[in-house]
């Protein structure tokens, strides 16, 4: 981080002297805005003046539906989607139509579109110095047509058909020609393009016609040559007469098998009913018979008259014996009868069953030709369905040949275009508009002013004042035994002595020197082991606590640097980093009492991480991009262990919670002697947490 932005946080900004800063300078200010405006106004006021002219186009099928040669069909409608009124805009601005305008409107002879041999002392200056080409090289045409799609606006207005052409020019006359003649040409040559596409039309079906004509002359020669050469007969609906019989013999068939079944069992019925002697009133076929109808009649007469006598006669009367013998006979009549129904039944059957086995063996035989007549049956039809198509392909480009012979004429051939609106002469030039110019110039440089004004207050430093409780006091350094008093037998006693008296930086201290020199990166060894870990924990949440960003480096055997922060060690950290298992997505983890993150150690073998240490400087160089205070805390780590972790911007520090102890002075000289300068000792001591648990927070 930065010098400015730590001071930042021990300084605020004098809103009031930022301020008063334009009072003190709003002559220059006001001259300044009323120079740049009298520029603007100048700029308008000599600028030529343009003018310009639209014209509207609509995208239409203009064809009536009565001119149209097959009104049923919209085979020559144009398609009027947005890509088909799309691609119509890129026809308008094309290089044919361009020309044909300018061509037509002679712009070629107008300085405002080929001013090619007029050029300044500044433009010759450039092309002898090859930062400009020389017009004069580049052929008239081209000049003219650059001129012309400078000043031309083509484009589709949203949601529509329409095509809007718009066209700038110092000549108010020729802003409106311009886009006129544009809309005019693009008709033409629409119509131009479909008398073409008519003429190419008609020059190609006419052969195709011919030969398509030969072929179904051929395939139709076909079909009748195998329909004289077969045992084909067509009848009713197109089909073939032994399929028609087959048919016809089939219900035939099924009518004489239930005729012969229903006379079977009349018979059958009749049958049961004689040898059962009982009454044959059920039989309808029985009683059908007219004669049996009529002795039934007398066998009612005769039963009436027995009753009517029995009332009055006994039963041996003589008259009542006749009467009874009657009635005997007529019954013995009525079954005689019967019998000759039951024979009749029964050759009725018979007769039946005859004929069913000759309509039997009539359609088997049937069936045999019907096979064979079916097989040349689908070869008849393929050569009619091929004979089919080939007319139906010749009908259809004999319509598509006479629509286009149709539209061949010239004097009518509707475009899907039309000019709905026309570009008139404008009156008033469009730029520039003096008025505007003049008061957005005015406005603008007022606030330009303004800003710049404001931001040289801000940074002279004139606008700022210290903030409440700030203290900028330097920060102390202890000063470390000499490495060459090591050797000495009387080093012990005495370092220990002066690190007691000097005693070591507090975590608020050890903080503000982070912050103040703008380390990068802290390097934390703890000579005492895990305890003495604490101090670069409390120092990373103190940086934290300013604003900035802070990531604490747990490279410790054991976690003791990163287990205060997390809920457990079992997140993945650094280990996994190294050996591929984890990305820094994944081993990058919430503090759950500040604002800092960590990395632990991690969960992955530590032989394998060992294996790719190589690649510590580059992780450590990744989170340095990405934070403003990396704070590495290595444990009990000599000079040479620590080497690959310094960096230009690094600063090393040594935690310890008793500073007078032998140990911590003795790995203090250490450390000087591997180069690194005077140390700074930190220690924990008398540090208060003002960290509780954030709610809800989780390291995950």
């Amino acid at each position: 981080m930065s010098g400015i932005q730590s001071v930042a946080n021990d300084v605020d900004v004098d809103l009031g002297a930022l301020f008063a800063s334009l009072a003190r300078r709003w002559l220059r200010i006001l001259v300044v805005a009323i120079v740049v405006t009298g520029l603007a106004f100048a700029f308008a006021w000599l600028a030529t003046p343009l003018y310009k002219g639209e014209t509207r186009i609509l995208i239409e099928t203009q064809e009536s539906v009565f001119t149209r040669p097959d009104a049923g069909q919209n085979s020559d409608s144009t398609t009027l989607d947005e890509e088909g009124v799309t691609s119509q805009v890129q026809v308008v601005s094309s290089t044919e139509v361009l020309k044909k305008v300018a061509k037509q409107i002679d712009l070629a002879s107008r300085k405002e579109f080929n001013n090619g041999g007029h050029l300044g002392p500044v433009g010759r200056a450039l092309v002898l110095a090859g930062l400009k080409s020389d017009p004069n090289e580049i052929p008239a045409e081209e000049r003219v047509l650059k001129a012309m799609r400078e000043k031309l606006d083509v484009y589709r207005v949203e949601k529509s058909r329409v095509i809007v052409i718009g066209f700038s020019s110092a000549d108010p006359k020729l802003a409106a020609a311009v886009p006129n003649a544009i809309a005019e040409t693009y008709i033409a040559v629409q119509k131009d393009a479909k008398l073409e596409s008519n003429s190419d039309a008609t020059s190609w079906l006419a052969p195709e016609i011919k030969d398509l004509t030969k072929r179904v002359k051929d395939a139709e020669a076909k079909v009748a040559e195998y329909r004289a050469h077969s045992d084909l007969f067509l009848g009713d609906n197109n089909s073939v007469l032994i399929t028609q019989q087959l048919s016809q013999m089939a219900t035939e068939l099924s009518r004489v098998r239930a005729d012969r079944a229903a006379a079977e069992a009349k018979a059958l019925s009749v049958k049961a009913a004689l040898a059962s002697g009982g009454s044959l009133d059920a039989l309808p076929d029985v009683l059908s018979s007219d004669l049996i109808q009529r002795l039934r009649e007398q066998q009612v007469q005769l039963k009436a008259s027995i009753a009517q006598l029995s009332t009055t006669l006994l039963p041996n009367h003589p008259r009542l014996k006749a009467l009874n013998s009657q009635l005997a006979d007529l019954n013995r009549q009525i079954r005689a009868e019967a019998d000759k129904v039951l024979a009749a039944l029964n050759t009725q059957a018979e007769t039946a069953k005859l004929r069913e086995q000759q309509l039997q063996a009539d359609l088997n035989k049937t069936k045999a030709e019907s096979s064979r007549a079916g097989q040349e049956e689908v070869e008849l039809r393929a050569l009619q369905r091929e004979a089919t198509a080939q007319r139906d392909l010749l009908e259809s480009y004999l319509t598509r040949y006479r629509e286009a012979s149709s539209r061949r004429d010239r004097n009518y051939l509707p475009v899907d275009a039309r000019i709905f609106s026309r570009a008139s002469v404008p009156a008033v030039p469009y730029f520039p508009k003096r008025v505007p110019i003049v008061i957005a110039a005015f406005v603008a440089s007022l606030l330009i002013m303004a800003v710049i004004t404001l931001l040289q207050e801000l940074f002279s430093g004139r606008a700022m004042r210290a903030a409440r409780g700030a203290e900028f006091g330097p920060v102390t350094e202890i000063e470390m035994p000499q490495a060459a008093r090591r050797r000495d037998p009387g080093f012990a006693a005495e370092g220990a002595g002066a690190a007691a008296d000097l005693g070591g930086v507090s975590v608020e201290r050890a903080a503000q020197k982070l912050i103040v020199g703008g380390t990068s990166r802290a390097i934390f060894v703890s000579p005492e082991g895990d305890e003495a870990a604490a101090a670069s924990v409390l120092v990373a949440r103190e940086v934290a606590d300013t604003g900035l960003r802070v990531l604490l480096l747990d490279l410790t055997a054991s976690g003791a640097a990163s287990m205060p922060m997390l809920e457990s060690n079992s997140y993945p950290g650094v280990t996994n980093l190294l050996a591929s298992e984890a990305q820094f997505t994944d081993v990058i983890h919430a503090d759950l009492y500040s604002d800092c993150h960590v990395m632990p150690s991690g969960t992955a073998d530590p032989e394998r991480a060992m294996r790719a240490v190589d690649r510590l400087p580059i992780i450590l160089n990744s989170l340095t991009t990405a934070y403003d205070v990396v704070v590495v805390e290595c444990g009990p780590a000599d000079a040479e262990s620590i080497r690959r972790l310094v960096s230009d911007s690094s600063e090393v520090l040594v935690s310890a919670i008793e500073p007078g102890d032998e140990h911590v002075a003795e790995a203090a000289a250490a450390l000087e002697a591997g180069g690194y300068g005077k140390l700074t000792l930190v220690t924990p001591s008398g540090h208060m947490p003002t960290h509780p648990p954030v709610p809800g927070r989780s390291a995950a």
